[in-house]
């Protein structure tokens, strides 16, 4: 493999995808604070506008529609070389996975896998041209941990994950680092409305992008927030189901697909009602 060339902040231009709010907005702050060039991109212009007129000089604004490639490439035309990629952008609608749209389960896969995917040819393919990047993908410990009331969501996340380990695998021997940070339960929009805590520990989306930020030096393939749980997969396939199911109840561990209040999540699921059902480009 071939050793990654350490990556200078003050030098480098950052793209951060799903930056209008939460994990991508303080992504995307850090990184300015470190001295990046911030490209902020997120599917809503403004909230994108708003991050960047935030951030000041050092960053810009695009609208970015992860679901298709010739939006990528139109950010890519206009943006230039990029030296890290932190695929951020995704979705995360809950409920029992017979009654999900099949609008609904398109567009978690689209967004939170292929919209992975696309930024990580367009822009990966330039990174190995120049033998050398850093691409983070922002998964989820539900790639690694099944949840009641997220079935489609699991399936994209691990699906993510594993698209992660398979692309650093490839990308390693032309100088681009692939990581993947895997967040527990975030105190965003896409947790709203669900009793947080009990099954996973809660963090700050600060906490998040603190990782992401880390991997830039470390370039270490997974990384869990909080760190602890970085042996969480392996420790879970080793306990019995039977003991599994019983610290599941215990720990109300139905509450993404029984507990959740609709009102406080209003808002965000009617984002979500207006993405699966837009016109993609």
């Amino acid at each position: 493999m071939t050793p990654y060339r350490p990556l200078t902040l003050p030098l480098s231009t950052v793209l951060v995808t799903g930056a209008g709010r939460g994990i991508g907005r303080a992504a995307a702050h850090l990184f300015a604070e470190h001295g990046a060039r911030v490209i902020v991109t997120d599917l809503d212009a403004a909230a994108a506008a708003a991050v960047a007129n935030e951030i000041g000089p050092d960053a810009t604004a695009f609208e970015l529609d992860v679901r298709t490639r010739t939006a990528w490439e139109r950010v890519e035309a206009e943006c230039g070389p990029v030296d890290i990629l932190v695929n951020n952008a995704g979705i995360m609608p809950l409920g029992a996975f017979l009654h999900e749209s099949d609008d609904t389960i398109d567009a978690i896969m689209e967004i939170n896998v292929r919209g992975v995917m696309h930024g990580m040819r367009v822009f990966g393919r330039q990174m190995t041209e120049r033998g050398q990047g850093h691409i983070v993908n922002v998964t989820s410990l539900a790639g690694k941990i099944p949840i009641h009331g997220m079935v489609a969501y699991n399936a994209s996340k691990f699906a993510a994950v594993g698209l992660s380990a398979s692309a650093r695998l490839e990308f390693a021997d032309q100088g681009v680092s692939v990581s993947s940070v895997l967040p527990s339960a975030v105190r965003t929009d896409l947790s709203s409305g669900v009793q947080l805590g009990g099954v996973l520990p809660t963090v700050n989306p600060e906490d998040v992008a603190a990782a992401i930020l880390r991997t830039c030096a470390t370039r270490q393939a997974e990384i869990a927030v909080p760190r602890y749980l970085n042996p969480a997969g392996v420790a879970l396939a080793l306990i019995p189901e039977r003991v599994m199911s019983l610290v599941r109840k215990a720990v109300g561990g139905r509450r993404a697909l029984t507990g959740v209040n609709h009102e406080t999540r209003g808002d965000y699921e009617r984002r979500i009602a207006q993405i699966t059902k837009a016109d993609q480009p």
